[in-house]
């Protein structure tokens, strides 16, 4: 499969061939010469997994998820849960890298210990996976996490930051930020889940707005710490790349070209602006699982960690193959029926590279 990288002001036509057990990949020079480049890929993923609840009475609003709750949630649903989504995890990164994904992004996790179950199935066993996760207000009890491979991630450092508005009448999300090396490098992943459209987009508006800022903020606190921060802002955003959070805001842009130092490139939006989303409703594709990343990861020399490519893991066993919703995400329960699905979302990655030594 032959796809561009641009490296600098150099354009090469390259070609995966045999992968390895370690994250070191060859890649094949196709431009003037039978030159070979040796390249270190990591995968970077987020993946909203849809109300994972577990089946114990928290001091939350957790009471549909109960097995005397409204959905009947149990241990054979909880367990069946786990181990789709811990396939789906499984199989994000495999196109390019059999180590699969380094770090993962999660929301709509109701509590550390769901994590811990997940993070156990077979599926994703071996690759070890640790965990960072603080708890949050929200109302219905769901929090953000970060997953990540420690033979790949080493964390130095993670925060939660808090949204103190008087637009919420009731607690949201914290954003979670977590520094660490990858691939020798240093980089910062802020981890969102901006507040739901509850109440119609426009209402709602002012509170992802809200959060748009804390996640501007806390951008640019490690901007001014180091100018060449290499962030990657991650998330369920509950808006498309055009939206007022993240397009005035958050300032995220939509070309590559246009970026100056401290700014912030939206991978996705061109990506949306094709009709392809992450999520569907109403009969209308959104792309709010959203990946941004700073200007030196977007603009990067070769020799360092840049941005190589990315996609929305919309995969066959993802997707509903037949009836009213055929085509769209197939999720754990449709109007209130279990069909022990995935998630309402698709998962969104992309590839980070580097020239090895």
């Amino acid at each position: 499969m032959k796809q561009k990288i641009l490296f600098s002001a150099i354009t090469f036509m390259v070609m995966f061939v045999a992968m390895s057990c370690t994250p070191k990949n060859k890649i094949t020079n196709d431009v003037k010469s039978d030159a070979k480049i040796n390249v270190q890929l990591s995968c970077v993923a987020f993946y909203n997994l849809e109300n994972l609840f577990d089946t114990i009475n928290q001091a939350n609003n957790d009471e549909e998820f109960l097995p005397n709750g409204a959905i009947k949630w149990n241990s054979i649903k909880y367990n069946s849960k786990l181990k789709n989504m811990s396939y789906a995890i499984s199989q994000l990164g495999l196109d390019y890298s059999s180590v699969g994904a380094a770090l993962i992004g999660v929301s709509e996790i109701e509590n550390r210990m769901v994590l811990e179950d997940l993070v156990k199935q077979p599926a994703i066993a071996d690759r070890g996976y640790e965990i960072v996760h603080y708890d949050s207000p929200d109302f219905r009890g769901v929090d953000v996490g970060l997953l990540y491979n420690p033979k790949l991630f080493i964390v130095t450092n993670s925060k939660s930051y808090r949204i103190n508005s008087p637009l919420f009448r009731s607690p949201t999300r914290d954003q979670l930020m977590v520094s660490g090396y990858l691939q020798g490098e240093k980089i910062h992943v802020i981890v969102n889940h901006w507040p739901s459209r509850s109440g119609g987009e426009e209402a709602s508006r002012p509170r992802r707005n809200e959060a748009a800022a804390l996640t501007r903020s806390i951008a640019d606190s490690l901007f001014n710490a180091d100018a060449k921060a290499k962030i990657i802002i991650m998330g369920d955003l509950n808006d498309d790349p055009f939206n007022e959070s993240c397009a005035q805001v958050l300032k995220a842009k939509k070309n590559i070209e246009d970026l100056k130092d401290k700014e912030l490139y939206n991978i996705f939006w061109k990506t949306h602006e094709k009709g392809i989303g992450s999520l569907a409703y109403n009969d209308q594709w959104n792309l709010f699982d959203q990946i941004i990343i700073s200007t030196p990861l977007a603009k990067a020399d070769r020799k360092e960690l840049k941005y190589w490519k990315s996609e929305i893991f919309n995969r066959p066993f993802l997707t509903n193959q037949e009836g009213a919703y055929k085509g769209t995400p197939k999720r754990t329960h449709s109007s209130g029926v279990w069909i022990n699905g995935y998630s309402d979302h698709y998962p969104t990655l992309i590839y980070l590279v580097k020239e090895a030594k």
